[in-house]
């Protein structure tokens, strides 16, 4: 699917999920200058490392973290039920603090023993403020979130991060919605999303 059509279903997901006071100025920023969210990529050199990877990593983590939660088990024995607005604002939302870090460049690689120029992203973040507390830190001028939400966005690498595994425990044991979100997200990242 192009980059065009994955904008597409992003903002008609959104605008169909998310109504919440803010939703529409959090929508109008990505959509802006100010924003490269629907043309960056996912990362620099693994899953989504191709412009829209970003766009296309957050709906993969939607469908991930919908089928997930629907799942029987998780609902009538983990009793995790949320609403689609959270739901949508956790997984199309955890990644915005990728917007304006990754920098097309080229670099110099051997193919059939010939040296050529080759693109690739180089992360240049002028905004460190952390993977998880940015995303939560970008999304909270706009709009509110609630504590499991935020938690959920910050906590959403998981083990993978370089939090104290204790913190990482005790999100997941408190806020259900974390460890479902890194669920999905791990889904995603090793079973959806492409690597060029």
């Amino acid at each position: 699917m192009n980059v065009m059509n994955r904008k597409e279903e992003f903002i008609e997901t959104y605008k169909t999920h998310i109504q919440r006071d803010g939703a529409q100025e959090f929508l109008d920023y990505l959509c802006s200058a100010k924003s490269d969210f629907f043309t960056a990529p996912a990362s620099t050199r693994f899953h989504g490392n191709y412009p829209g990877g970003l766009v296309e990593h957050s709906l993969n983590v939607f469908s991930c973290l919908k089928d997930y939660l629907s799942r029987n088990r998780v609902k009538d024995v983990y009793g995790m039920e949320y609403s689609d607005e959270s739901i949508a604002i956790v997984s199309l939302l955890h990644d915005v603090c990728k917007i304006n870090v990754y920098k097309e460049s080229v670099r110099n690689k051997k193919v059939n023993g010939e040296w050529v120029q080759v693109p690739f992203y180089e992360f240049e973040d002028k905004m460190p403020y952390g993977h998880g507390e940015k995303s939560v830190y970008m999304i909270t001028p706009f709009m509110k979130l609630s504590r499991e939400e935020a938690f959920a966005i910050r906590y959403h690498m998981g083990f993978s991060n370089d939090d104290p595994a204790k913190n990482v425990g005790y999100t997941f044991e408190h806020f259900p919605l974390a460890f479902a979100l890194s669920t999905a997200d791990m889904e995603a990242t090793y079973f959806c999303d492409e690597q060029r």
